[in-house]
């Protein structure tokens, strides 16, 4: 193998995540997202914004980007699972 392709391989293996990369950081990346969400729930005011005509309150518009990471996270986890072989004493 050239210098070149061990450099490659290198790269991919540095870029790829594992699944138990995954895993590993699955749980503590839920508890930054509820963290965030405490945090936003109790420094934003209870200021309202227009939608579609109806106030609402704009913390819960955060909310609504937080949990869509949160989200997020969730079906990453469980695509890498399918991918990898089911579920390994999961939920």
């Amino acid at each position: 193998m050239s210098l070149y392709g061990a450099n490659l391989d290198r790269a991919e293996k540095r870029l790829g995540s594992t699944g138990s990369d995954l895993d590993r950081k699955y749980w503590p990346a839920l508890a930054l997202f509820a963290g965030l969400g405490l945090l936003v729930w109790f420094t934003i005011g209870e200021g309202a914004v227009m939608v579609f005509g109806r106030p609402v309150e704009i913390r819960l518009v955060a909310l609504l980007v937080i949990g869509s990471f949160a989200l997020r996270t969730v079906l990453a986890r469980q695509a890498d699972r399918i991918r990898h072989g089911g579920d390994k004493g999961g939920s």
